[in-house]
């Protein structure tokens, strides 16, 4: 039976269309006629109302066409170039409404990559999450834009392909003005004032003084007097070498009871240098000036006062290390001058013939055993002249000195610092009527700090003391001072201390015992101030008239440093 191919009509041109008819009829080429040739064979050119035909509309009184094959779907190589889907009623072939649209079977093309809002979203609800992290999820996907924003689309960085979770546990961190600071060691103590290169540190006492004894002596009568202390330390911040300096000022003014005004004070001032090539140099100079002491060996019958003695002081010296052994020379000069004593009948009595010029140069030599302990031995050879040739009586008290010594040098670092010596010293009078004035030696300056906050003191010392008493060569005297000073909070330090003097009177069985106590307390209210107390008790004992005496005192004051 002969194929019958029917004829399409159309009722009108369709103004939409022809893009879709153009598509169609390539797609038909391609296609459908290979697959009509198959069928019925070679049978000569085919008309183009037979494609086209194939995509309209079929009338209703037609006959039933064979249907053609599919055309493959176009499928865009980026995701998302082509719109997902058309808006209602186009004429685009491709729209959905289209009755004959030969891809309406195919599948759909995938939506597009989702907008990086979206995507972070979604990978928020693929892993486990907070109350706080549900909550803001929901806040992103509420606030997502619409997936069909055209133009370029934010991604993300390469550092955010890995979204780190908060720690919850995170809480604000204080600024770092507010931090805490370092703690302090001692939060009372003085800070300072930076002067150049140096730090000084003053401190000033001022208080009462409840006193059993003003002056110390063996009439002595009690006295309540008003007690000003001045202190000033400054230390060097240099690399290399180290200066410091000490200075104090004391004044006693009665307030009532015996009648005392006094003033004393002294500076010591001391520098090392750092010479290289093992070499040191030290220098120091001193001055103290104040009122001879009522106990001293020198007895002046009938003043009303003490005479001023004013004493200066210099060394210089230099030392080198070769190898473990240690070699020093010291060259020293004192000088010490009195005033004129008031007498109680009125006038003064001049004790110029006390004045006196010490030199002396010192030789040390000793070995280190080890960086803590180094043996030494010195030799000391000097002369003391005195201003005048012969004193009031007519003695010359000019002599000659020669000493020797030997002790141990320690230094264990903060645990103990220090030396302590004992020898022998001897002064020769150009007077052949005055014996040599002799005897043993002890001298001691020693830090010990068995523990955080406690520092032990001791120190001794031994002095040629000279006279004007007729016939006499005069004394050596003996002292020692063991303190301790401990700090029982940060703003509490109390201090102890005791101390002894032994004086030997040369050409006699005559001598001195001297005995001393004293506690203290200082309560600092802040850094800058705090309330101080101290008890003393001193006594001398002496085989000699009228020269044994008691005192007991106690101050309370306020302190103030800087």
């Amino acid at each position: 039976m002969p194929r019958v191919r029917p004829v399409l009509t159309r009722s009108g041109p369709r103004p939409a269309a022809g893009f879709r008819l153009l598509s169609a009829s390539a797609a038909a080429l391609f296609w459908a006629a290979p697959a009509h040739a198959q069928e019925s064979g070679l049978r000569g050119a085919v008309a183009e109302t037979e494609i086209t035909g194939s995509l309209l509309p079929r009338a209703p009184d037609q006959t039933e066409i064979e249907p053609i094959q599919p055309f493959p779907r176009y499928v865009p190589v980026s995701p998302g170039a082509v719109a997902d889907e058309t808006a209602a009623g186009s004429d685009s072939i491709f729209a959905p409404d289209v009755a004959d649209d030969p891809f309406a079977d195919d599948p759909p093309i995938p939506s597009r990559v989702p907008t990086t809002a979206r995507r972070r979203v979604e990978e928020a609800r693929a892993r486990p999450q907070t109350a706080s992290e549900r909550r803001a999820a929901e806040t992103a996907e509420n606030d997502t834009l619409d997936e069909d924003i055209t133009g370029t689309e934010r991604v993300d960085t390469i550092d955010s392909a890995e979204d780190l979770v908060l720690d919850e546990g995170a809480g604000r961190v204080e600024a770092i003005e507010g931090l805490d600071g370092i703690k302090e060691d001692n939060p009372f103590a003085a800070t300072g004032i930076r002067v150049g290169t140096f730090i000084i540190r003053p401190t000033l006492e001022q208080g009462v003084t409840a006193t059993s004894n003003a002056d110390a002596s063996s009439g002595g009568e009690p006295a309540t007097l008003s007690e000003t202390t001045l202190r000033l330390n400054a230390i060097s911040d240099w690399s290399r070498h180290t200066a410091t300096i000490d200075a104090y000022g004391n004044f006693r003014k009665t307030i009532s009871g015996d009648e005392i005004d006094e003033t004393k004070g002294g500076i010591d001032a001391a520098l090392v240098l750092d010479l290289g090539n093992d070499y040191r140099a030290r220098a120091e100079l001193g001055y103290e000036a104040g009122p001879e002491s009522a106990s001293s060996p020198v007895v002046i019958e009938g003043t009303a006062s003490q005479p001023l003695r004013q004493t200066f002081n210099a060394s210089l010296g230099l030392e080198k290390d070769v190898g473990k052994a240690r070699f020093g020379i010291t060259g020293l000069v004192e000088h010490q001058t009195y005033g004129d004593a008031d007498l109680s009948s009125g006038g003064t009595l001049s004790q110029e013939d006390r004045d006196f010029t010490l030199g002396a140069v010192v030789l040390r030599g000793g070995y280190e055993i080890s960086p803590a302990l180094t043996p030494f031995v010195e030799a000391e050879f000097g002369r003391r002249q005195y201003t005048m040739e012969e004193d009031a009586s007519g003695f010359q008290r000019s002599s000659d000195r020669v000493g020797a010594r030997a002790g141990l040098e320690l230094d264990l670092t903060e645990k103990l610092t220090g030396e302590f010596s004992a020898g022998w010293i001897r002064e020769t009078f150009d007077d052949d009527r005055l014996d040599p004035l002799s005897g043993p030696t002890l001298n001691a300056d020693l830090a010990w700090s068995p523990e955080r906050g406690t520092v032990v003191n001791l120190s001794a010392a031994t002095s040629v003391e000279g006279t004007t008493t007729a016939g006499e060569s005069g004394s050596i005297l003996h002292a020692a001072r063991l303190g301790i000073e401990r700090e029982i909070r940060a703003n509490l330090t109390a201090n102890a201390s005791v101390g002894a003097g032994y004086r030997d009177y040369a050409e006699s069985d005559g001598h001195d015992l001297i005995l001393s106590a004293e506690a203290g307390a200082t309560w600092w209210l802040n850094r800058y101030a705090g309330l101080s107390g101290r008890l003393r008790h001193e006594t001398m004992d002496s085989n000699l008239p009228d020269r044994e005496y008691e005192a007991n005192s106690v101050f309370l004051g306020l302190k103030l440093q800087r």
